[in-house]
């Protein structure tokens, strides 16, 4: 813990706590500390309990993500507030961890905005690696009717799911690209030059195009 707030730096917190973050430390000088302590599910609970966003990202590091139970991975889910902390637990632990798909299916049900964005992030990963018994066009429904009127961090995560489906599935990209084009979710949002919008119509063809491209 003394070792992270040294490595706090006043203007990295301001960029951060614009995006909802309240953490200063350079996410590259984390990652050294975490390959320096290797894996220690012990150590990575004790710095989650601290509360602490810096010390969260860090036992995330560090974790075993097999080794949570899935009543523990949801607290945790929960508990995590900070965007960051949400994501990297989500994307570095859950997705990982045998109890993923149950925990989907329970937060995408969920009535919190917040849970319910990681059992979209969880759905999107699906659409891309494991699509099998997924109801591909029950989700477009889903989106089509709530996307537009989502708080944030929801729609961000529905947006990516239906970018992911178009991206993905031939048979349902016209219908994806409609949708995005109906609902304007996303379409003024401010992208650096060479970066991809993630307005669904431009985000979906472009990734299309550099598919067949390759």
């Amino acid at each position: 813990m003394a070792e992270l707030a040294g490595l706090d730096d006043p203007k990295a917190r301001e960029v951060n706590e614009r995006h909802g973050d309240d953490h200063g430390v350079n996410l590259g000088k984390l990652r050294a500390i975490a390959k320096r302590l290797k894996t220690q599910q012990e150590l990575a609970r004790r710095l989650w309990e601290t509360g602490d966003t810096a010390a969260r990202l860090l036992a995330i590091l560090i974790c075993r993500p097999k080794a949570f139970e899935r009543d523990e991975l949801d607290a945790m889910l929960r508990e995590a507030r900070a965007p960051k902390v949400h994501d990297w637990l989500v994307n570095y632990v859950v997705k990982k961890s045998p109890h993923a798909e149950e925990l989907r299916l329970a937060w995408s049900a969920d009535s919190d905005p917040v849970v319910a964005s990681a059992g979209w992030a969880l759905t999107t990963e699906r659409v891309t690696r494991k699509p099998g018994d997924l109801d591909l066009a029950g989700l477009l429904d889903v989106i089509e009717a709530e996307m537009k009127n989502a708080p944030d961090r929801l729609q961000w995560a529905m947006n990516h799911c239906l970018a992911q489906i178009g991206i993905e599935h031939a048979e349902h990209r016209a219908r994806a690209i409609g949708i995005g084009e109906r609902l304007e979710v996303l379409k003024d949002y401010p992208t650096s030059p060479g970066c991809t919008s993630p307005y669904a119509p431009v985000w979906i063809t472009e990734m299309v195009r550099r598919q067949h491209a390759g």
